[in-house]
């Protein structure tokens, strides 16, 4: 595995959050399945993957430097 991805599209580290969301769900009394955390991950994972997206097309639309 030498393939390197930024931190916000692994789904191992969305699983995580969601997971410690869902605990901290669970305390407050919300019960959150196991399909329905499945589903989190992959829209934070998409979410996540979009924003990155817009944000480097800002960043070349904000430049002050062109590209050659």
């Amino acid at each position: 595995m030498n393939d390197l991805k930024n931190w916000y599209l692994s789904k191992t580290v969305w699983g995580g959050v969601v997971a410690i969301l869902a605990s901290c769900a669970n305390l407050l009394g919300l019960d959150i399945t196991h399909e329905e955390q499945s589903g989190l991950v992959d829209g934070l994972t998409a979410l996540a993957a979009a924003a990155g997206g817009l944000v480097a097309i800002w960043g070349r639309i904000s430049a002050r430097a062109r590209l050659r």
